[in-house]
């Protein structure tokens, strides 16, 4: 397996791989990750889908990417996945899907049209004082010593970030600044989290550093990505021949394991309360999804809380016997075992009176009927104890929503805290009682919101014990290679493998480890497409510069004199030109 760069082997047909049709391949978990790679391994490795089995413990695809309608509770969504145009993997992928709706079209035509036609924005990312302008205003506020952190941590290697949390890096001044409010809230990512982590999101997406206030970086599907991106992906897999076992929780793997060879020998699973398996021989691939950011996930409804599910997790229960069997399985409870730190909550509100509408609109400027972009990202109450955030996609954002109903997204960072409205808990609150709070930071009349909260609409809660574990401060060998040393028919593959291309909770990552792991244990003779380079094109480290200095010059210190000689000196080169162009040297007079 190699990477590639360009659009020379983008549009490539690799060649049949030797011996695929002697192979078969199996994949535990029905997430994007087995979804994807069962699809590279038709499309690119050309195995025959009927050769092709996912196993699976709940009844239906898609893993995170969720979004169903519950008859007694309403619609619900556990999260949100946003997405850009350097997301190489996945866009590779979804150019061969085709489209539900559109006839002719794939699904990355459809998106590609529909966030053409409706760009993305937001006209308030932030409030206070029950829905008002916070006035952030695009701005960063970074002091001097708070950029001087950010610069510390890009330039730092990987291993000195290694196992820090972000507030052990990254001083009071940048904690208090814009900008830890536009990217925590965004990537969710709390002061406790991994250093690692915030510096590869740096790198990753340095290009995006403008469009962080507003979100014009950030593209969306039309519906929920469980009807936008995994119907379509599933209903193609199905075409192929693939074949899904619902209700099948695989429990362990045995493994041939010596110094120079690794290979697994039989998946053991329970079905329908039955235990079974499976031997594998050297031709039968094997992908593992390990670990899961929503494992135990627990939905209340309007007049229940969501409970908090503290106990076994079989997803990382897998992971750790697994674990157990080779050091270079990785190490599961570096993520796994820290549930207060890696919870969080979210609830779906379904509007069911015009009256919320009006004041969704008069924050975000939009008519949330329009069926275009609404809030264009998540807006955060600032003044928020909970530090809720909540987002309105465009709509219908179901298919099956009515006319008049509005479907809307919240989360909040601190679930343990009392509200200001509800002097709760948030994880201790019905879907009522977090309407209420939500309706209060959207500027309802205090006398109007227990009326509305309990028949203007309906709320589910989800609590999810995991749902930031791969945020946890982490050291190299915590997360197995995609293709461990020695392996000749298995691969880990989803949020918690590890390649060093890219970075997680995105997903692009879920698309990109089983590319990887398909193209290597077969010997696809096509690169994998390198991540975007741009945290190696000065032109967009200068425009974040410029950006995260909120458009302010630098100063070059010295007499007068000097910094006028100095300018003149850099007018006349390519440097002086980019720092003019950029905003960071005073252009020509």
């Amino acid at each position: 397996m190699y990477y590639s760069n360009g659009n020379y082997e983008a549009f490539a047909r690799p060649r049949k791989p030797e011996g695929v049709d002697e192979k078969t391949a199996l994949f535990v978990g029905a997430g994007l990750a087995s979804l994807s790679g069962a699809a590279f391994l038709i499309r690119d490795g050309q195995m025959p889908g009927n050769r092709i089995t996912v196993l699976e413990r709940l009844d239906l695809p898609g893993g995170a990417l969720d979004g169903i309608k519950e008859p007694k509770k309403g619609f619900v969504i556990r999260g949100g996945r946003e997405m850009e145009n350097h997301f190489e993997c996945l866009w590779d992928l979804f150019r061969s899907i085709p489209s539900l709706e559109v006839g002719g079209a794939s699904v990355l035509d459809e998106f590609y049209w529909l966030n053409k036609e409706d760009p993305n924005r937001s006209l308030q990312r932030a409030t206070v004082d029950r829905g008002q302008d916070a006035h952030t205003d695009g701005l960063f506020t970074l002091s001097e010593k708070a950029q001087k952190d950010i610069i510390k941590v890009f330039l730092a290697t990987r291993e000195e970030m290694e196992g820090k949390r972000i507030d052990e890096v990254f001083g009071e001044d940048f904690l208090k600044s814009n900008f830890w409010l536009y990217w925590r809230t965004m990537f969710a990512f709390e002061e406790w989290h991994s250093a690692l982590e915030m510096k590869l999101y740096l790198h990753r997406f340095i290009h995006h550093i403008g469009g962080l206030p507003d979100f014009s970086a950030l593209k969306f599907t039309k519906y929920n990505q469980y009807e936008s991106l995994v119907l379509p992906l599933y209903k193609w897999l199905l075409d192929q021949g693939v074949v899904f076992r619902f209700s099948t929780e695989v429990t362990d793997v045995d493994f041939d394991i010596t110094p120079e060879r690794k290979q697994a020998t039989r998946v053991h699973w329970v079905r329908d309360g039955a235990e079974g398996g499976v031997d594998l021989g050297p031709d039968d691939l094997l992908f593992m999804t390990i670990g899961s950011l929503t494992e135990n996930s627990r939905n209340g409804d309007h007049h229940t809380p969501a409970r908090l599910d503290e106990g076994p997790a079989p997803a990382w229960d897998l992971w750790r016997r697994l674990a157990a069997k080779d050091p270079s399985f990785g190490r599961p409870d570096v993520f796994g075992s820290h549930i207060p730190q890696t919870k969080w909550e979210s609830a779906t509100v379904t509007t069911l009176d015009r009256r919320i509408p009006e004041y969704i609109q008069k924050i975000c400027k939009r008519d949330p009927f329009s069926g275009r972009v609404v809030t264009g990202g998540i807006v955060t109450a600032k003044d928020s104890n909970w530090l809720m955030s909540w987002t309105v996609n465009r709509q219908p954002h179901f298919k099956q929503q009515k006319p008049n109903e509005v479907v809307v997204w919240l989360y909040s960072l601190f679930v343990d805290r009392p509200g200001d409205f509800v002097p709760k808990p948030m994880q201790d609150c019905t879907g009522e009682e977090i309407t209420r709070e939500w309706l209060y930071h959207l500027g309802v009349p205090v006398e109007d919101i227990p009326e509305l909260a309990a028949t203007g609409a309906k709320c589910v809660p989800v609590m999810m014990p995991y749902i930031t574990s791969f945020f946890m401060p982490r050291h190299a060998g915590d997360r197995p290679d995609v293709v461990p040393e020695g392996s000749v028919n298995f691969a880990f593959i989803g949020q918690f493998a590890e390649t060093s291309r890219d970075c997680i909770f995105t997903t692009e990552y879920s698309v990109r480890t089983p590319m990887e792991a398909v193209y290597t244990l077969l010997d696809v003779d096509r690169g994998v497409p390198e991540v975007f380079g741009s945290t190696y094109d000065v032109r967009a480290l200068l425009a974040a510069t410029s950006r995260l200095r909120d458009g302010k010059e630098l100063h070059v210190p010295g007499p007068a004199l000097l910094r006028k000689w100095l300018l003149g000196k850099l007018d006349a080169t390519e440097v002086g030109e980019l720092l003019t162009e950029f905003g960071l040297v005073p252009d020509k007079p």
